[in-house]
């Protein structure tokens, strides 16, 4: 592994060495690969002492909350970094591990911030996606049912997530794929939703790409938030939160409690002759915390922890043939996720090195309606990773390191672990600010399957005097075989694992462009992608067990416009076409929607009020039964609309309400399973000051 790593450095050395003739140095914004407390300020650079340049903007497409510096000084004078107009952006982290302006990315990059979520008042993570180009979204019923996201077309376990640089993904599941239900917005700063193959930097699970989640960062004077919001569905949510920052030491502290009552989820038709519907009762509260201090000017460390506890009674199936059951089954959840990191800056910030250890622990239990005790599995992972990230000139950043991880799985009569090791470097370039480029590389070690190598490459060039951004990338990835799948066998049903599995694998790439207008208030583009995936891990011919031997094809456009009609007036539209087949059969495949579209339009009347709405439209897609006996059915696409609206009493309150489902239209998605129907709900937000 170790070798693969340094031949790929001799390979990129010879550029290196005229990237470093070409630009002077600078202390870059660097946060390597998903650092527990990235700064998502505006990006700073150092200058000879000189008048300071304008700040850089945010782009009103992306409205940002204004944020407070933190309170220890750079060893250098510091000017923003000024660049090209169609450039002014958001920071974005998860494309190449460093805080980088959005508009000199070439990955397909959605950016949901703060703001965003209080004006939208998203509730969770699911509600967040569900309007997100590229993705499509699966619940099973209301909040607190299995979500799923199949992103570009991919599998739903072609997706890696991470918060604050954790990797959450759970090692129990059968599958691999990531249940997103029980993920809170309350303390969310931003969301990231990276599209496209992304193992050159991420390795195992980056098929699709890769959704990233900042949690808010403590800053300035302390700040005390609170909120209560209740309406349809027994709906009765509340969040408390203390942030701020003294001297060298920085704290953000968040309590969220989300509660959903009898949300009804099953069909009336699919229920046995006289039975009662029971509606889904969802229950959850999370408790987050993230610390950093600054030791001194060369040593800081953040710790971060967060910890779910969500309980959901719903009705599951029974019998033969399968009906829905009587009594409702209990689930319950468990997360624990943390991540403590040590960093060391040299060179007045031009070296910077990050040490971490991650631990999550996911455990689950269940009881069903004949069970006599609950069903209790636990999936664990610890990860030790180390990277750099070295300033060679100015917009020019190397980053290497490499991590270590076991992940472990333990059920009723069932136990095992697997290792992996793992190594990248990426080289970021940048060309008299018209021209971005980065290239990665990546080698993991299984200690299954073996080695495995992964890489991208990603060139931007905004177009002189036209500001076109011109865009493409491509790259490889792979998924590994889950714990379940190599190794849990059943054998009162004749399956048993597969110990023998290789990795799924992709190659994908995209090109497109971006055109800003009238001084960016106007933006539109397109991007075009496609990719093949092979060694697909599905049941063998005699279902006895699991086996490489299914192939897929994604491809589709995904397209915007963006309007800022007046100071008070914006609009955004969005439109996602996805092609994905079966290689064998030429069948689309299931649950991916060929069509999506949706548009937001946000205006504000008065200073004190905001209002929004917007409209979602899904097509038909192909779909299974909710026992799953009949595949191949058309599940009838559908569209919504959603209302929202806040007013500022002052600067410490604030009321709002929202209207979801505005024409209380009926669907299922996935078939068998009810979505929510016409839901209205109101409350209030309150801070010590500057209420958001």
């Amino acid at each position: 592994m170790v070798s693969r790593i340094v031949s790929a450095a001799r390979r990129l050395s010879a550029g290196l060495f005229a990237l470093v003739s070409l630009h002077s140095l600078d202390l870059s914004t660097a946060f390597a690969q998903q650092s527990a407390s990235p700064d998502l300020l505006p990006q700073v650079e150092v200058a000879s002492p000189k008048p300071a340049a304008g700040a850089v903007q945010s782009p009103p497409s992306q409205p940002r909350s204004s944020q407070r510096r933190e309170p220890r000084q750079p060893a250098l004078p510091v000017v923003a970094t000024s660049a090209a107009p169609s450039l002014a952006s958001p920071l974005v982290i998860s494309p190449t591990g460093v805080a980088t302006p959005a508009g000199q990315v070439a990955s397909s990059i959605t950016v949901v911030t703060e703001k965003d979520i209080q004006t939208r008042q998203y509730r969770t993570v699911p509600d967040v996606l569900n309007t997100v180009p590229g993705l499509n979204v699966v619940q099973t019923g209301g909040p607190g049912g299995q979500s799923s996201v199949f992103m570009r077309g991919t599998n739903s376990n072609h997706t890696k997530v991470f918060v604050d640089g954790i990797d959450v993904g759970d090692p129990s599941t059968p599958n691999g794929a990531f249940d997103f239900a029980h993920l809170l917005t309350a303390d969310i700063q931003q969301l990231e939703v990276l599209r496209g193959p992304q193992s050159g930097l991420y390795g195992s699970d980056a098929i699709g790409g890769v959704i990233s989640i900042v949690t808010r960062k403590g800053e300035g004077p302390p700040r005390a938030t609170a909120s209560i919001e209740t309406g349809s569905f027994n709906t009765f949510n509340q969040t408390a939160g203390l942030s701020g920052a003294q001297d060298n030491f920085n704290y953000a502290l968040s309590v969220a409690h989300f509660h959903a009552g009898d949300v009804p989820v099953t069909p009336l038709q699919l229920l046995p002759p006289g039975q009662k519907a029971n509606g889904n009762n969802y229950d959850n509260m999370t408790y987050s915390t993230k610390l950093g201090l600054d030791i001194n000017e060369n040593w800081s460390v953040n710790s971060v922890v967060r910890y779910t506890d969500a309980t959901l009674l719903f009705t599951g199936d029974g019998g033969f043939p399968s009906v829905p059951n009587a009594t409702q089954t209990r689930h319950g959840v468990h997360q624990l996720f943390n991540r403590h990191e040590a960093v060391w800056s040299v060179l007045d910030g031009r070296i910077k090195s990050y040490f971490a250890v991650n631990y999550a622990n996911l455990r689950s239990d269940d009881i069903g309606p004949a069970d006599l005790v609950s069903t209790i599995t636990t999936g664990e992972r610890i990860k030790y990773d180390w990277h750099s990230v070295v300033a060679l000139a100015r917009g020019n950043n190397l980053v290497f390191g490499a991590e270590q991880q076991t992940e472990r799985i333990d059920t009723t009569g069932f136990a095992v672990e697997n290792g992996n090791k793992a190594g990248f470097i990426e080289l970021q370039s940048e060309f008299a600010k018209r021209f971005f480029l980065v290239a990665n590389i990546r080698n993991d070690h299984n200690d299954q399957f073996g080695e495995h190598a992964t890489y991208r490459v990603a060139p931007v060039l905004i177009v002189p005097v036209t500001e076109t951004k011109l865009k493409a990338s491509y790259g490889t990835g792979f998924k590994a075989p889950t714990l379940s799948e190599l190794y849990q066998n059943f054998p009162d049903f004749g399956f048993f694992g597969n110990p023998n599995l290789k990795p799924e694998q992709s190659e994908g790439y995209d090109v497109g462009f971006e055109q800003p207008l009238f001084d960016d208030r106007i933006r539109f583009g397109s991007t075009y992608f496609h990719n093949s995936i092979t060694n697909l891990i599905t049941t063998n011919a005699t279902f006895t067990s699991y086996a490489n031997v299914n192939l897929a094809t994604t491809e589709g456009t995904e397209s915007f416009v963006w309007a800022q009609i007046t100071e008070r007036f914006g609009i955004r539209a969005d439109y996602t076409f996805t092609r994905a087949v079966d290689a064998g059969t030429g069948l689309q495949l299931l649950r991916r929607p060929k069509e999506k579209w949706s548009a937001t339009a946000t205006w504000k009347p008065i200073d004190p009020l905001t209002l929004s709405a917007t409209v979602l439209h899904v097509s038909d897609w192909r779909d299974v039964t909710r026992d799953g006996s009949v595949s191949g059915i058309t599940a009838p696409g559908y569209t919504l609309v959603n209302l929202r609206g806040d007013y500022a009493l002052n600067d410490q309150v604030k009321l709002f309400a929202r209207v979801d489902n505005l024409f209380n239209t009926h669907y299922q998605n996935p078939t068998g399973f009810l979505a929510p129907g016409l839901g209205v709900f109101g409350g209030i937000r309150m801070a010590s000051f500057g209420v958001r």
